[in-house]
């Protein structure tokens, strides 16, 4: 099997590298519009790796194709992939803006080519674990879901006004994972944020710390933190409380968090220093789903509209921050899967 990845920037390479270390992979086939990138990328990859020149010639070398390229490239990419059949991963978001994506997702899902979007928690081992629990029964009528998101340093102060906001970049992906761990319609949405890292944020009329409140249709709600620095390391954590069981992921013994307990953990020299690291095992798993899907041996985990959802969730607690209310959403059961 042959797996094409487009764009080999910090996020591709790590991708190519993973997929090559499968085993199960003939082949990575590499392109970058930035000439000699992908050659350079093939050749830190030894022999499991080649280089194309264009984006037609990885598609056709290709069964499966990963798009890791600048957003504002994802829709004309992925159109392409779907109109040579070509199964696709595309990292998140498939496009940039919610009228844009409605009409991707209605393409891809005429198409009739499976598209995985690239939310990486999806395909970590714990919280897959967490979704498998939860659908088992074992943790009971879920009472409360906690997320907590921080990063160990702010991003590039350069990036903050292309970023989409702290909703649409960092907490993103806790309203991708948690509505698909309760598995339930999201009912309704608040939020709220500060600036209390640099100013930097307010001028590029965003926050760097934000918390949101999410109702489900059983009642049942989640709480979701998130925060552009902490000194301590990169933090990430998900809480479901149950009648039967409360279970967690994300505390080991690499979490940045110290106990004032005697017997408590304490934040050790190998604290994660980023999200790469923190999600090593998922980015690993990540590879390993798709060749699957490529195979046709599993179903999609993270389908297209399900990345629309997310998206939708994002912008109504954007409108509940500046409003200061509530917003009302409207979700299908089957968009939660």
């Amino acid at each position: 099997m042959r797996i094409g990845v487009a764009g080999v920037g910090r996020i591709g390479t790590m991708h190519a590298a993973n997929l090559a270390s499968l085993g199960r992979i003939d082949e990575v086939v590499l392109f970058d519009p930035l000439p000699g990138r992908a050659e350079q990328a093939a050749a830190a990859l030894g022999g499991a790796a080649r280089a194309v020149e264009d984006l037609d010639a990885l598609l056709t070398s290709s069964d499966g194709v990963l798009l890791a390229t600048p957003t504002d490239t994802h829709p004309d990419m992925l159109r392409r992939a779907l109109a040579a059949g070509v199964p696709t991963l595309c990292e998140k978001p498939i496009a940039s803006d919610i009228d844009q994506m409605r009409a991707l997702v209605k393409d891809v899902e005429a198409s009739g080519v499976e598209v995985l979007v690239g939310f990486q928690r999806r395909f970590d081992p714990a919280t897959v674990e967490l979704h498998r629990r939860i659908r088992a029964g074992d943790v009971g009528t879920i009472y409360l879901v906690r997320a907590i998101g921080h990063d160990a340093s702010p991003p590039d102060f350069g990036y903050l006004p292309a970023s989409g906001g702290i909703f649409r970049d960092l907490l993103i992906h806790d309203l991708d994972a948690v509505p698909w761990l309760v598995g339930e319609p999201v009912v309704e949405v608040y939020a709220a944020g500060s600036v209390l890292v640099h100013d930097a944020f307010a001028q590029a009329d965003d926050v760097d710390n934000a918390v949101v409140t999410l109702r489900f249709a059983s009642g049942a709600h989640a709480t979701l933190a998130g925060g552009r620095h902490n000194p301590l390391g990169y933090d990430h954590r998900i809480e479901v409380l149950g009648s039967k069981d409360s279970l967690t992921v994300g505390v080991d013994p690499r979490t940045p968090l110290t106990s004032l307990e005697n017997d408590g953990p304490k934040v050790g020299p190998e604290a994660y220093p980023g999200f790469i690291e923190r999600y090593h095992d998922a980015y690993l798993n990540e590879m390993a789903v798709f060749v699957d899907v490529v195979s046709g041996k599993v179903e999609n985990p993270s389908p297209a509209r399900e990345s629309l959802t997310s998206l939708e969730l994002a912008l109504a607690c954007d409108t509940s921050r500046r409003t200061g209310n509530p917003v009302r959403v409207t979700q299908s059961l089957e968009a939660t899967r």
